[in-house]
């Protein structure tokens, strides 16, 4: 679960630059964003939970 969160991280941060680079792409990108922020925080409840 560790190794997922952090993958989520990178995808994450890879998104960001992407929409850094691509403003006129913001509401394709956009919803790729959230989706990544929202797995993020279920695998860091799901990390929480079982420790």
């Amino acid at each position: 679960m560790k190794i997922a969160r952090r993958e989520a991280k990178e995808s994450l941060h890879w998104l960001e630059l992407i929409l850094e680079a691509n403003k006129d792409k913001e509401q394709e990108i956009q919803p790729l964003i959230k989706e990544a922020e929202e797995l993020k925080k279920i695998l860091s409840a799901i990390i929480d939970k079982t420790q």
